[in-house]
Parts: C-alpha cells; structure tokens; sequence
C-alpha cells in the first residue's frame, strides 16, 4: 500500500489516503509555560532508560576541539527574554543530547525555572545534527548550520 500511495503521489500529486495537514509551523505549537503545569519525569533506569549523556555517547559523535560554533543564536537577549521567562526553557527538554543549558552565576543547572540570574549555554559538542533546535525554537532565533569538516555523529554501533 505505501508504495502505491508514494507512486500515485509522485505521478499524479495526490494521495488515496490523504495526509496529516499542519495548521502551524512547529515552533509556532509552542505556548508559554504560564499555561501548563511542570512535568515531572521519572530519572532514567539504566536498563530501559537511558541519560541522554549516555545515548549521545553511543551514537559516537566526534567534533574538532576548536571548531567553530555551528549552533549560531541570533540575539542572547531575547533567548533570555522569551525562550527562558516566557517558555522556561524549552530547548533544555526538545534537544535529544542536551546541547542547551540554562546555568546560574556558579555554572551549575538552573533548577528553577523562574530564576533570573541565568545563562544560556550551548555544549555544541554533544549535538547529533538533527536540526530539532532549528525546527522547534520559539523565536526562530537558534540557526543550526552544517559544522566544518563534516563531523558529528556516527551510527555504526545503534
């Protein structure tokens, strides 16, 4: 059946079984953390769960010590202003390996996320390249961009 829809669609532009419409853009889905409730999740079992550390580590990501940041935010100020005070933070939780951090004075992870004394930090070495940042930034202000060279994941071992 999938390849008869992929056919029909390629030839003839439409498809017998539809397809899901988007209203939105993703990153236009997303509304300010004043409207939900915090969620709490369970902290990972090593056996059926996994950190993401541990699931970045797998997935053999290699990134040139002094290569230029390719996770490029256009303007710090309104990261602050929206993407932490409005949205507490989405990209703490859309980023799969944790390249984005909020961080106190002292360095450590801003637990509250109503803190304001905070700062945006970006572990770019840890990204898998899957442009999720790109696609689910509230303000458009996070710009993934091939990095030099080429390096990044390799799959071999999942």
């Amino acid at each position: 059946i999938g390849g008869l829809d992929m056919w029909l669609n390629s030839l003839f532009g439409f498809s017998p079984f539809g397809t899901l419409k988007h209203g939105k853009a993703d990153y236009a889905t997303l509304e300010p953390a004043a409207k939900h409730k915090k969620i709490a999740y369970p902290k990972p079992d090593g056996v059926l769960t996994f950190d993401r550390l541990s699931s970045v580590f797998l997935s053999n990501t290699n990134h040139e010590e002094n290569e230029p940041v390719h996770l490029l935010v256009a303007d710090m100020d309104l990261q602050q202003r929206s993407e932490h005070d409005v949205y507490a933070g989405p990209s703490t939780r859309y980023c799969p390996a944790g390249v984005y951090e909020w961080v106190d004075k002292d360095g450590n992870a801003a637990a509250d996320p109503e803190a304001k004394d905070v700062r945006f930090v970006i572990n770019a070495q840890n990204c898998v390249h899957c442009k999720t940042c790109d696609i689910k930034d509230p303000n458009r202000n996070i710009t993934w961009v091939p990095p030099q060279g080429g390096e990044g994941p390799v799959y071999q071992n999942m």
